[in-house]
């Protein structure tokens, strides 16, 4: 019984070894393997209760293998700006293409740290391996609604039509100017100083937002009071604001704003220093500036001079690229300059990522040792970043691996020899009959 367990105990080490060396053979294999993690294996003892006294029966050994997938490779640098990466804990969320193009509409969630995206003749963003990236769409406003963090609702596969045209309205403008002192005080010609500033309308058509200063001159001293009327070229050149600005002319305080009475329009707001004009090709917030704080309009003795003149919006735009931030927000690059946010990536976490049911191509899917999922922000909570223009090396370590194989290949020829010795024992055995 103990020479025969003794034989068993080598074929168990033989067994063991070999699925040591399978493990190491595919960690090499896959040292150039983007995203690829090692697997390890360990080894446990088996024991085999026997008689109490002298005999001993060898139990052997048994191997069990784990995926490394907490563990991450370096992050290098692309020239792809849809090449992705997660920098720290976290997954992309993906999908197979055949999923995207087939008919049932189920896309199966699976998770990935990097990936080669770029978009196929359709626009769909995705990798030669056939996985397609996931998010969350945003409004064409460019932002993104609130959608379910414990669902793949929300989730779609990443459209990326090239040369696809936009609208970008104006929606908000900063509108600062000094006003001349002396237009306002007795004997002052009461001329009128117009400013035309342009405004993209909803459909991303030109116009021309007319800021008119009327001053209030007195019959002596100084007024320090200005009327200003915003006409809109969309409402043929109709009134749609007046406004009454009068200034401080304090020692310290001297030529800031005073005073907004709204006559029509939006009423003027002192917190925020503006107005909401309601127009026909759309809203727009005008900022003046605040009472008393510097920056926005002023009056001193000087000649008219616009200071800050700032909006958003741009013409027709038509779409040449995309990039992703740290946050994981696919923004649009159009060829105005404009960027807009398109898709939010959100990083997929798990409470133990080496839970994780392994796929081909370097994927995983949620299992019950991995516990439920739960879709971040990147950079909250305990996801990492994403990373556009990177890709994540192997975590193979080539140089350990190479160790292990000597190891590996000792310990082999160790068991073989004792299935050996084994063999001439039984032999010798067989002998004492001769």
């Amino acid at each position: 019984m103990t020479i025969s367990s003794s034989l068993n105990a080598g074929v168990a080490g033989l067994n063991a070894q070999a699925v040591q060396l399978a493990t190491i053979a595919d960690n090499i294999a896959n040292s150039a393997t983007n995203g690829y993690k090692r697997v390890v294996t360990d080894f446990h003892s088996m024991v085999v209760s026997g008689d109490v006294g002298a005999k001993y029966t060898a139990g052997g050994v048994r191997t069990t293998t784990a995926r490394m997938i907490d563990e991450r490779g370096e992050l290098t640098g692309t020239t792809n700006a849809t090449d992705i990466a997660v920098d720290g804990r976290g997954f992309l969320p993906v999908t197979s293409v055949a999923a995207v193009k087939g008919p049932s509409g189920n896309l199966p969630l699976s998770l990935a740290t990097t990936g080669s995206f770029r978009p196929d003749d359709t626009g769909l963003l995705r990798t030669d391996s056939g996985l397609a990236l996931m998010g969350w769409p945003a409004l064409p406003d460019g932002t993104v609604p609130a959608y379910p963090r414990d669902s793949t609702a929300g989730l779609q596969p990443v459209m990326i039509a090239r040369g696809q045209l936009v609208a970008n309205p104006t929606t908000a403008m900063t509108v600062a100017l000094n006003l001349p002192a002396s237009a306002t005080t007795a004997g002052a010609s009461g001329e009128v100083i117009d400013l035309p500033v342009e405004y993209f309308g909803n459909l991303g058509g030109s116009e021309v937002l007319n800021f008119s200063f009327t001053p209030t001159v007195p019959g002596a001293g100084a007024a320090n009071e200005w009327t200003m009327a915003v006409s809109d070229s969309a409402a043929g050149g109709a009134v749609v604001g007046e406004y009454v600005l009068t200034f401080d002319d304090t020692q310290g305080m001297g030529g800031r704003l005073a005073t907004v009475t709204t006559v029509s329009g939006g009423a003027y707001d002192p917190a925020t220093g503006g107005f909401m004009l309601t127009l026909a090709d759309g809203d727009i917030a005008v900022t003046i500036g605040q009472p008393g704080a510097p920056g926005g309009m002023t009056q001193l003795a000087s000649a008219f001079a616009p200071v800050d003149l700032g909006k958003n919006g741009a013409p027709v735009a038509s779409l040449i690229g995309v990039e992703i931030d740290q946050s994981g927000f696919l923004v649009g690059v159009f060829d105005f300059g404009q960027p807009r946010v398109l898709y939010q990536i959100p990083l997929v976490d798990v409470p133990n990522p080496n839970g994780l049911t392994s796929l081909p191509n370097q994927t995983y899917q949620v299992s019950a040792q991995s516990g439920a999922f739960y879709l971040w922000q990147a950079g909250d909570g305990p996801v990492g970043k994403t990373a556009g223009f990177a890709r994540e090396e192997s975590t193979t370590d080539v140089a350990g691996e190479l160790t292990r194989l000597i190891q590996t290949q000792r310990a082999y020829s160790s068991n073989a020899k004792v299935i050996q010795t084994v063999d001439e024992m039984i032999q010798e055995t067989n002998n004492i009959k001769r």
